[in-house]
């Protein structure tokens, strides 16, 4: 009997990076490249137009998708029959990792993997297994330990955005909140990070690991 081949979609907006991935994939002998997206759009429009098994998903994509690879992720795994998704990113913030799981990602892996863990990780999803990079399963694990003092992904959510700068006015607008359940989210930030300003948060939750250090 001949082994099964796991067909791929490789979405990532740098043709260098598509190209090492495919390099290192093709060298397996069950997998094969079966169509690439430089989008995240396009990623779900090939979902839907050639058959996949897994698609390697990046998180962040240029100015050229207005999706992001959790956006993404969401609309694809929402598909009848749907392939599972493999995050591949450079990101490992709590910021980036929960809406990616909550959209319905099957694994999360980092871009600095070597290819045995690449190649491991993608059998994984194929075969409906998680599959968690050691500093994502780390990650999560810590907040399963200590979930009072866990921002939840909405708190997570709006301490980015004020990272990004945003008054509250701002994120009530871009998240389609009220003002007062922002400040409600605040309060509870504030207090599961220890501290007491929005400045003071952002820098505690950036020394976490909970969001982005450039913003």
């Amino acid at each position: 009997m001949s082994e099964r081949v796991i067909r791929l979609l490789l979405a990532d907006d740098h043709p260098v990076v598509r190209a090492g991935l495919r390099a290192v994939l093709e060298s397996e002998r069950d997998f094969a490249v079966v169509a690439e997206a430089a989008t995240a759009e396009r990623a779900v429009e090939l979902v839907a137009e050639v058959e996949v098994d897994v698609v390697l998903m990046d998180l962040q994509f240029g100015p050229g998708s207005a999706m992001n690879g959790a956006q993404a992720t969401a609309a694809v795994t929402a598909r009848p029959g749907a392939p599972r998704v493999l995050i591949v990113t450079t990101y490992d913030t709590d910021a980036d990792i929960l809406p990616a799981l909550e959209a319905g990602a099957t694994g999360y892996l980092l871009k600095d993997a070597p290819p045995e863990e690449l190649a491991r990780a993608v059998r994984s999803a194929a075969a409906g297994r998680t599959a968690l990079a050691a500093t994502v399963a780390d990650r999560l694990l810590e907040r399963m330990r200590t979930p009072a003092a866990a921002l939840s992904a909405r708190e997570t959510e709006v301490l980015g955005l004020v990272a990004d700068g945003l008054t509250n006015q701002q994120i009530s607008q871009r998240l389609h909140l009220s003002q007062a359940t922002v400040k409600s989210h605040l309060v509870h930030i504030y207090a599961k990070l220890g501290v007491d300003s929005r400045t003071a948060a952002v820098r505690e939750a950036r020394g976490r690991g909970l969001i982005r250090r450039g913003g």
